[in-house]
Formats: structure tokens, C-alpha cells, sequence
């Protein structure tokens, strides 16, 4: 081999360069001095510096590509596919539906939030169509959910409807950064049973605290868990049922419309039945028994542009407002007081504006793989992301909350039909009528309906037999994560729940990780013992070499060279090496320098090699030999002869 060629060091099983930046060519010129071998692969620096080039500039194209791709949802169906008028027919028939399903939730998911049920519509209205046409999943539809009453409803009782607005723009914000930074992979990094522990511990909050409408409890709920089972507790005891069972009635009625219509297996969704069942009821109870039964009209009321106040739902488009100039916090004269803003206030709507928008994040994006299982295609997250973040920095200007994809009602739009964006406009365009034609009918709707809708919706999204099935099939300890994610949620909130999940989830793999660095002794094979001088120890590590698993390996290989005069280490299936690896297998360097043990390292992968040339290994270990095979190793071990280093890329 001529010593004048150019040569580039890389992987002889698979004969490729794998260095990602210009970094590495610097990196190169140092390691000519423990690197023992070369060949020709007709690759000069001038060739490496136009590819590394060319991949920066295509990483610029793709980060481009992830922040300002919005609308990837409108492109892939309706531009890069044909867009006919037989599919626009079919997403206004799944948008009609879908709206259907939305306005009875959209009203009970604001009321559960602590706020009018306005604000649900004007959410889905004004959210739902921003997040679809600028969002990455085509079958999306976006609007309040349930997973959000958790982290809403304190806020909302602690600051009022402004508060709420002013936490959910600070989440689009930081959706938005979300977005630019390319965060749409969040999902994967959160294990399955973090998902499950939060979400069944959300849908059993979510469930407690209906309690108080569906049975027509006149009580208060605090902020604690046990503090709202108390509660109900004693508004159970003090209830004169004899007097007041009429919404406990229309509740269960509901309730059973909404649980037996789906045994019927009809395609039209049971949310408008048994709604219009349970107003029925609730209307014959207050006409013909004597009944008074808590309505959204008797409940909520708004204020008319010419001053007067009206009853239930506002008639009218929502106006422009900013969202700290909406009502602040209900003071102890029972009137609304404007938002005070100090330290402790803003901490707290930052602190919950970040809640909401990881909750958003997560919530979404795992809406959108579940449609992509559901119709075989591919969403854009970070698109989704930037939509996500959009809707939810608009929203509140119009008298929205947070929003984000709502997995039940983005199933019903794929089972109707839906094929792209326009099904979750039509949605949008549907609760516009019902808002400005239907308000005053809306107002008959009884609370207890509503807190059955939710308790529906809390059953689903508990998803309790795949918490069952995890809890027969998984490992203890994932068992164990989950359970305590759902402890966690109840007792705590959201944030601390996946927080801590993520934190068990992380450790668990790592100890996991760490069992799986094993070391070989290759003295026991054959053709390694008849190769190896019989002074010197062979071993390879097998595994990766971080922080948990490093001190545990060399221990290991030290407490074997007692009568050694050398060793081989094998690298060649060492697939990683962090800076805690790094720092263990320097001491034992160093450790086999005072005990005049030559080291013979063997097979070094482009990882490890890049992680020992950055820490300058060569210039503190001038006596470690590197080789590129176990065999050559071997034979070194025998003959002492140098081997040949590599020669660095000409820089000219």
C-alpha cells in the first residue's frame, strides 16, 4: 500500500464513512497516532469536505422543511392527491357527524374546565379549523378534550376564564418552539406504560369529578383527590333525595341511552339520542314532578351587546378580545375581579401553559399514530406540532381554551368517512350554525347529560383492559411504573405523573442496558489460546460501555490480570461509549500502566474511536496499542512489532 495515498479510516465489515461533520476530519490528524493500519479507499479530504458540504446543506433544506411545513396534512390529501367531488361529499357527511358528537362535548368539556360552555365552542370553532388546515395529520380533529380538565380546572378556579386563555397561549407557544426544535419524535421516547398510567389516571379524575352534576350534588370541590371523594362523600349523606332525585334520574337515563345505543351497533354516534333523551326527561321531571333540574341556562349566563343578560349559550360569533382582559378570578363578593399580575401569577400560567402544552404534544401526536394504524398513511409531526401550536396561539384571542387532537372524535371522522382537513372545517362550520341557531335550544340541556357524556368519555380514555393486559403480561417493574404513574396522576397531577414515569422508565432501561455489557474470556476458545501469547488475558466486551455498566466490566477484567503481563481487549462489538464509559476505561489504562500491563486494544468501531480521539486518548496513553482485527492483536501480543498507523486526509 503506497504511504502518499489519502485515506480515511472506516469500518471494514461494511465499508462505510459514517462521520457526520467537518469535525471529523480535524479529529483524524490526531488519531494517525493509535491507529494501526490503512488502506486505500481513493477518498481524498477535498471529496470529504464537498459530501459533509452537501449534508449540511440538506440538514438547512430539512430543518427548513420541519419549521415552516405547515399545512403537510392539506398537501397530502388534496394536492398531491386528486381531490374529487365524491370525496368532498364524504368529509362533509364525517364533518356533520363529527360536529354532532363535537357540540354536547365541546359545552360539557368548558363546564368540567370551570368555565361557561361557551368557551368549548368557541374552541372547537376556532381551533379545529386553524389546527387542520395548518396541522400534519389529514384526519385530525382538534378541539378541548378530556386529558385537559386536570390541568384546567384548577387554573380556571384560581385565576378565572383570563387565567385559562393566557396559560393556553403560552402552550401554543411552546408548541411552536416545540415545532422549530423538531421535538415531533417526543412520542417515542415515552414508554407505554407512562401512557397508560396517565391516561387511566386522568380518566378516573375526570370521573370523580362529575359526580358533583350527575347527581345533582350541591356541594363544592376542593383542589385535593381525597379532598373531592369527601366531598361527594358528605354531599351524598346531606342530599334529601326525596326532594332532589331529578338529576341523579336524568343522569342515569343518559348514561344508559349512551351505553345501550352502542349495543345496538347503529353508525349513527349515540351523543345527540342521548342527549335529546335526557333533556326530555329532565323537562317532563321539572313540569310534572316538581323537579328542579340544573340546566346550562339556569347555570351560565352572558352578557347581550345591549347590556342585558341572557340565559345558557351567547347567540353571536365570539369578538376579538386579548385574553387577559377576559374575567379574572371570582372574588369574595362572588364577582368576577380583572387578572392581578405579580410573580406567583405568572409563575403558575407558565408553569401550566408548559403542562399543556407537553400534555397537547403527546396527545396529539398519539392521535395521529393512532390514525395512521387506522388508514394506512403518514402524518407529519412536527407539522402536527406547528399546527398544535397555531390553533392554540389564536384560540384564545377568541375566546377559546387549550385544544388539541381528539383521538374519539378523530376516529368517528375516519369511521364517517373523512379523507382530508375539509371533514374538520365542516365540524368547525357545524358548531358555527349550532352557536348562532341553535343557542337558545342549547340551553335546555341539563348538567347531569352532560357529566354522563364525560363519564363515558372517562371510561373510554381509562383504557382499562389494556391496563389489564399489561398488568398480566409486562415485566413487574413496568407494572409497578404504570401503577405508580396512575397513583401519581390522582393524587398529584399530570406533570409530576410523567415526570416521575419517565424518570423509573429511564433507570430501568439503564439497568437493563447495564446487564446486557458482558465480558468474554477468549482464552477458552481454541483458536484464540493457540494465537495468544501465554503471558497476555483475551477478552471481549460485548454491550455497550456507559456510566451503569463500565466499572462493573473493568472490575471484572482487573480482578483477571492478577499474574498478566498484558492484555487484548476486543471492541469490536462495543457499539457505544459515553463519557462515563470513557472515564472508566481511562483509569483502567492508567491502572494497568502502574502494574506494567501492556493494553492491546482490537476492532475499535467508528463511536468509541471518535469519543477516545475528541478526549485526546493517544497523547495520555502513548503505550496502548490499537489494532484493527482480533488476529492481529494476537499476533502483537506474540511478536511485540509496532503496527503501522494510518495516514492522516491531506488538509491541501
Amino acid at each position: 500500500m503506497s504511504s502518499k495515498s489519502n485515506v480515511i479510516f472506516c469500518d471494514r465489515s461494511n465499508n462505510s464513512l459514517s462521520f457526520n461533520s467537518i469535525v471529523s476530519i480535524i479529529t483524524l490528524v490526531s488519531a494517525r497516532r493509535f491507529l494501526t493500519d490503512s488502506f486505500d479507499v481513493n477518498f481524498t479530504a477535498e471529496k470529504y469536505l464537498n459530501m459533509a458540504n452537501i449534508r449540511t446543506r440538506r440538514k438547512i433544506v430539512k430543518f427548513r422543511h420541519s419549521l415552516f411545513h405547515f399545512g403537510s396534512a392539506v398537501q397530502d390529501s388534496m394536492i398531491k392527491e386528486p381531490y374529487t367531488l365524491k370525496r368532498f361529499l364524504r368529509d362533509i357527511t364525517a364533518g356533520i357527524i363529527v360536529g354532532i358528537i363535537a357540540i354536547p362535548l365541546a359545552m360539557a368539556l368548558a363546564i368540567a374546565s370551570g368555565v361557561n360552555p361557551e368557551y368549548g365552542l368557541y374552541t372547537a370553532l376556532v381551533a379545529g379549523v386553524v389546527i387542520s388546515l395548518t396541522g400534519g395529520s389529514r384526519f385530525s380533529v382538534s378541539g378541548p378534550t378530556a386529558a385537559f380538565v386536570v390541568i384546567l380546572f384548577p387554573i380556571a378556579q384560581a385565576y378565572g376564564p383570563a387565567g385559562l386563555c393566557v396559560a393556553s397561549l403560552i402552550s401554543g407557544f411552546i408548541l411552536l418552539i416545540m415545532s422549530a426544535g423538531r421535538l415531533g419524535r417526543l412520542i417515542q421516547f415515552i414508554p407505554i406504560e407512562v401512557t397508560l398510567g396517565f391516561t387511566m389516571g386522568i380518566g378516573i379524575t375526570i370521573a370523580v369529578l362529575q359526580f358533583k352534576d350527575f347527581l345533582g350534588l350541591n356541594i363544592s370541590m376542593p383542589e385535593g383527590f381525597f379532598g373531592k371523594i369527601a366531598a361527594i362523600g358528605n354531599g351524598l349523606s346531606a342530599k334529601d333525595w326525596a326532594a332532589s332525585w331529578g338529576d341523579a334520574v336524568v343522569g342515569a337515563v343518559t348514561l344508559a341511552v349512551l351505553v345501550l345505543w352502542t349495543k345496538l351497533k347503529i353508525k349513527f354516534p349515540p351523543h345527540l339520542p342521548a342527549v335529546v333523551i335526557g333533556t326530555l326527561v329532565a323537562w317532563v321531571f321539572a313540569n310534572y314532578c316538581g323537579q328542579d333540574i340544573a340546566t346550562i341556562g339556569s347555570k351560565f349566563h352572558y352578557t347581550n351587546p345591549d347590556g342585558t343578560i341572557g340565559n345558557g349559550i351567547p347567540p353571536f360569533l365570539p369578538e376579538f378580545v386579548l385574553p387577559w382582559n377576559l374575567p379574572g378570578p371570582i372574588g369574595a363578593d362572588g364577582q368576577p375581579h380583572p387578572l392581578v399580575w405579580d410573580f406567583a401569577t405568572i409563575q403558575s400560567l407558565i408553569v401550566a401553559g408548559f403542562s399543556m402544552a407537553v400534555l397537547g404534544a403527546i396527545e396529539s401526536l398519539l392521535c395521529a399514530v393512532v390514525l395512521d394504524g387506522m388508514t394506512d398513511t403518514r402524518h407529519h409531526s412536527n407539522g402536527e406540532l406547528f399546527g398544535q401550536g397555531l390553533g392554540n396561539l389564536v384560540a384564545p384571542f377568541l375566546g377559546g381554551i387549550t385544544s388539541t387532537a381528539a383521538i374519539a372524535r378523530s376516529a368517528a371522522n375516519v369511521r364517517a368517512g373523512g379523507t382530508s382537513p375539509v371533514a374538520a372545517v365542516v365540524h368547525s362550520l357545524f358548531v358555527l350554525i349550532a352557536i348562532l341557531f341553535l343557542a337558545p335550544f342549547l340551553s335546555y340541556l341539563p348538567l347531569a347529560a352532560m357529566s354522563a357524556l364525560l363519564l363515558i368519555v372517562a371510561y373510554n380514555m381509562s383504557e382499562w383492559r389494556k391496563v389489564v393486559n399489561l398488568a398480566r403480561t409486562a415485566p413487574r417493574t413496568d407494572v409497578l411504573i404504570m401503577f405508580c404513574c396512575i397513583f401519581c396522576t390522582v393524587v398529584f397531577d399530570m406533570v409530576v405523573a410523567i415526570s416521575f414515569g419517565i424518570i423509573m422508565a429511564s433507570i430501568v432501561f439503564m439497568r437493563d442496558m447495564a446487564r446486557m455489557t458482558k465480558v468474554l474470556d477468549l482464552t477458552l476458545q481454541r483458536q484464540v489460546d493457540e494465537k495468544l501469547n501465554v503471558t497476555y488475558g483475551a477478552y471481549r466486551i460485548s454491550g455497550p460501555l456507559f456510566f451503569a455498566s463500565a466499572e462493573r466490566t473493568f472490575r471484572k477484567i482487573r480482578h483477571e490480570l492478577e499474574s498478566s503481563r498484558g492484555v487484548v481487549l476486543a471492541f469490536d462489538v462495543v457499539n457505544m461509549l459515553d463519557a462515563g464509559g470513557y472515564h472508566c476505561f481511562a483509569q483502567f489504562c492508567m491502572d494497568m500502566r502502574k502494574r506494567n500491563i501492556a493494553v492491546v486494544i482490537s476492532g475499535v468501531t467508528y463511536q468509541p474511536l471518535r469519543v477516545m480521539v475528541k478526549s485526546g486518548f493517544s497523547k495520555n496513553f502513548p503505550e496502548v496499542h490499537f489494532t484493527r482485527t482480533l488476529d492481529e492483536a494476537l499476533e502483537y501480543s506474540n511478536n511485540g512489532n509496532d503496527i503501522p498507523e494510518v495516514v492522516a486526509p491531506a488538509m491541501a
